[in-house]
């Protein structure tokens, strides 16, 4: 089950401004001018134990009401299609319009969980004036101020009813979505690993809404292509087929083990591209950077792949741990060699250490490099496990875990990468009270 909760919604309600909070940062751009929000956003949050994705769906035309009107059932219609819970929000100040009534109708038709929030609730008067809204028929209905954050703790809550934890996955097939913007070229990589052999592939039911995984099995190699560009075929989206691309390359992550991020090698890392990949990095997932169409680039003596290379690190900086790939999907050049890197990172990923042996190589580092102490008062880490999730996870038991900065938790995790072999794979640091 992919965890991803949307925000609906006519421009203006205050999307981005509960976007905001429940990822705990200020990522939207928030304005009083209806349909601020032009490119879609999406972060992780975390609630009651639980991780999940916000979408707010953003990204109106402007010029013309009928565009926007248009634009919002299009998102609205994705929404219902490829989000798990999706919250309806609606402005109190302004009553119930013509456009909210329009997307309470295409909403009390799906058999997806669906939460009305009435937003801008921040005083008596307007609490009472949202009790008009129980008119739209919607059962799980909210009033919350998402500027103040009150009602937003109950409406997670409910939310978390369908928001399923990621379970252990034991004696499974690596699992392996390719991803990234609209025209990279996924569906020509997907196109070349898998068409050559008619009896390579083979249909597995997918999980939960259809998704499909396909079996590849060639060359001794043996995984699961995560519902990605090119396996399935959907209908048709003439519209926001950035929002739909964004909201499929999420689901496929979510059920992935490893993401195969591809980039134009013509455009270079644009800011969808580092949106995606933080996003990736955010869930714990593998990472391979495949740069694709490098066969298209000219003037190769001066655009050097060392240097192209050398730009995406600073980009993705400080996780630079991350292999990289030069490839012509349609001329099949090195395409092997980044499913060999995929598999390669999953191993690193799935890694588990044996606890003395941590701590044999790890105290050393902090012995030779103790961390800075806090208000002089000295910080002793006296002892380092491994932590049971399927991705790497430390923990470091020491007297003052709140005290240790980023700094010296980039130094730990330095010491762990040089140590040990993560490479392609976040890892998670821990400061706990021993």
């Amino acid at each position: 089950m992919s965890n991803i909760v949307a925000i609906v919604g006519r421009p203006n309600v205050g999307k981005s401004t509960l976007f905001n909070r429940l990822i705990g940062e200020r990522q939207a751009i928030i304005d009083d001018q209806p349909g601020i929000t032009r490119d879609r956003q999406y972060g992780n949050s975390y609630w009651n134990g639980k991780n999940f994705t916000v979408i707010d769906t953003g990204g109106f035309v402007e010029h013309s009401d009928d565009v926007f009107e248009s634009a919002i059932r299009s998102q609205v219609n994705i929404a219902i299609e490829e989000a798990s819970v999706i919250i309806f929000m609606v402005d109190v100040t302004t009553g119930i319009t013509d456009l909210d009534e329009d997307v309470a109708n295409m909403l009390r038709r799906t058999k997806k969980p669906v939460y009305l929030v009435v937003n801008k609730v921040d005083n008596n008067e307007r609490y009472m004036e949202a009790n008009e809204f129980w008119s739209l028929g919607i059962e799980n209905t909210f009033f919350v101020s998402s500027l103040s954050g009150s009602g937003s703790g109950e409406l997670l809550d409910a939310v978390m009813d369908h928001i399923h934890e990621e379970p252990e996955k034991e004696n499974q097939l690596p699992r392996i979505a390719i991803v990234g913007q609209p025209n990279v070229g996924k569906s020509s990589l997907v196109n070349a690993l898998l068409g050559e052999e008619r009896n390579i592939v083979t249909e597995i039911a997918g999980t939960t809404r259809d998704s499909i995984h396909t079996h590849y099995a060639k060359f001794g190699k043996e995984f699961l292509l995560v519902d990605t560009a090119g396996i399935r075929k959907k209908a048709k989206v003439h519209e926001n087929v950035e929002f739909y691309s964004v909201m499929r390359a999420i689901r496929a992550m979510e059920e992935s083990d490893v993401c195969i991020l591809m980039i134009d090698a013509q455009t270079g890392m644009e800011m969808q591209d580092m949106s995606i990949f933080r996003l990736a990095q955010r869930r714990n997932k593998g990472i391979v950077l495949l740069v694709n169409k490098w066969d298209l680039v000219e003037n190769k003596e001066t655009n050097t792949a060392r240097d192209f290379e050398k730009t995406i690190h600073e980009r993705i900086a400080p996780f630079t741990d991350v292999p990289i790939i030069f490839i012509s999907a349609t001329e099949k050049v090195r395409i092997f060699k980044a499913v060999e890197a995929a598999l390669e990172v999953y191993e690193n990923r799935s890694r588990k250490i044996k606890t003395s042996q941590i701590n044999e190589i790890m105290l050393e580092a902090i012995q030779r490099h103790p961390p800075p102490a806090y208000r002089g008062r000295l910080i002793k880490i006296k002892y380092v496990t491994q932590l049971p999730p399927a991705y790497p996870a430390f923990a470091f038991f020491c007297n003052h875990p709140k005290h240790i900065r980023e700094p010296y938790k980039n130094y730990l995790e330095n010491q762990l990468r040089k140590n040990f072999k993560f490479t392609g794979s976040p890892i998670s640091i821990f400061f706990r009270e021993k």
